[in-house]
Formats: structure tokens, sequence, C-alpha cells
């Protein structure tokens, strides 16, 4: 089976692979639909959340974008096995890809009483990386938010970012992120290689679904994460449903060497911006224990 329905506390979630079935279109892996209790006639996710999109080095993935772009999308591209673990969890395995010769794992865990849990791991097979850093990129397609911005933290306070169109100034770095990735100097542009002048000091972000919802997405470091925002999903500025990505790069690799990372979504009734801290701080604190 390609995907199944989990429903754990508030939160029900189909999670998939990135085969198509019914009307849904191949290419998109990971969490599919995820509704809460309390608006049961909306996912969060238009298309999918999670959903691992690219993998990229500078170069394969540019010469891509003028032509064939299943390199460029290869997590979309390359099958994926799908397992239940538990009546709670799942896990996507995808072999060894055929140009960047990366293998993964995602897993996704529903926590009561409105969390996922999303543990991701890689192993390298082959040096594959022309500049010598594996970049990884993941999309979350949200349903047609009101405000299409997302919130975090500078180093002053609060801000947020709604970009005013697809690949204008869409990724975030943490304050302390000096690293500069080798790309191929081609017209086409892309999220990842796209800087916004703000950046980030604590490793979340949230963004508000109605007057009665909010979605944040929480990550277990600073180093290597960054976020990414579209305001259309790669559509005109007009489309209502915007992108709130993120990407995860590891500077240098060795072969069979794992890397990865541990993230968490909390998707529940509009909260405080002090609440929204305190799951932030929770969840860390719980990561060592």
């Amino acid at each position: 089976m390609a995907h199944e329905t989990f429903q754990i506390g508030d939160l029900s979630a189909v999670i998939g692979d990135n085969e198509a079935y019914d009307d849904r279109r191949a290419g998109y892996s990971g969490i599919h639909k995820l509704v809460h209790r309390t608006m049961p006639e909306r996912s969060l996710f238009g298309i999918a959340g999670l959903n691992f999109e690219h993998i990229f080095d500078g170069e394969k993935d540019q010469l891509s974008l003028s032509g064939d772009r299943t390199v460029f999308f290869e997590p979309r591209n390359h099958p994926m096995e799908y397992r239940r673990i538990a009546d709670d969890e799942a896990e996507l395995h995808q072999t060894p890809t055929p140009n960047y010769h990366l293998e993964s794992w995602s897993r996704f865990k529903l926590v009561p009483p409105h969390y996922v849990d999303f543990t991701f791991r890689a192993r390298p097979h082959q040096h594959a990386f022309r500049h010598g850093y594996i970049g990884l990129f993941w999309a979350n397609y949200m349903n047609a938010p009101e405000n299409k911005g997302i919130y975090f933290r500078d180093a002053r306070g609060w801000v947020q970012l709604c970009t005013q169109e697809h690949n204008n100034q869409s990724t975030v770095l943490h304050t302390d992120d000096k690293l500069e990735l080798k790309f191929l100097d081609v017209p086409q542009q892309t999220l990842y290689k796209n800087f916004s002048p703000l950046k980030y000091t604590e490793s979340f972000y949230y963004g508000y679904i109605g007057t009665t919802h909010v979605f944040i997405l929480m990550f277990d470091r600073t180093e290597g994460i960054r976020f990414s925002h579209s305001p259309s999903s790669g559509g005109a500025p007009s489309f209502p449903n915007p992108a709130w990505d993120f990407q995860y790069i590891v500077p240098k690799y060795e072969v069979l060497q794992e890397y990865g990372f541990r993230a968490r979504v909390a998707y529940r009734e509009r909260c405080s911006r002090e609440e929204i801290e305190q799951e932030f701080r929770r969840w860390r604190d719980s990561l060592g224990k």
C-alpha cells in the first residue's frame, strides 16, 4: 500500500509515497493530507507537506532547469517504498537515486494532541555532488491561508516573511550561517539560490490558518537549516496556495556516512506567540531526555 490514513489526538493524516492514486498526481510524497478535528472540512496542505522536493549540488540541478527536469525533481521521480511501522508511524525509503546516488529514510510519527514528528536520514553512496556540498529541499504546499506569510525571530524580535513573487529573496539563513554555496551560472532561478536580507535566530517558524488555527514547524538544530517561502508555490502571484518550505545543507560529506535532522509539526488551534515559543522550547528540551 502506497498510502494510509492515521488518526491520533486532534489530527488525521494521510501519509504516502510519490505514486499517483485516485485523482492525485504522482511526484508528491510525505503528508498528503493533514486535518484538524476542529476544522474537518479543510486539509492544512493543498498537495503535500514535508514533501521531499529537491536534491541539489549547484551544477547538475542547474543544468536540468532548461530541459528535462527529472534531475531537478529527482525525489519526485525516483520510486519510494512505503512502510507502516505502527498505528501512529510510517516511513518512506528511497533507494540511491540515479543522479545523486543518495539513499534516504523519512519517518513520520503522530503524537497527541496535535503533532507530527519528522525524522530524516540520508546516506550518499558516491561522490556525486560536484561542488562538495549536499543540498536538500522540502516543500509545504499550504492550502489557501488568507495570510500567506510566515513568522520567525531575528536578533531584534519577530519578523514576517512574505515574498512578492516566486524566487524573489526567498531563502532565510540563520544568523551564523556564512556558507556560500556555489551554483552554475544559468538564467533560470530557484528558491534555494535567492536570499532574503532577513536572518533567523531560533529554528522554528509559524503561519496562521484562517483566524482559528496555526501551523508551527520546529527543527532540532540551526546548523544547515534554511527557511524558504513562495507566495504562489511557483504559480502566478495571485495563486492562493503559498509554499512554506525549508532546506537542509550538508557542507561536506563522506560516502556511506549518514546525515540527518529531526523536526516537529504542530497543527493546533490558534494561540499566543508566547505559547508558540513554549511549544518549541518544550519539544527541544524533550529531545535531550
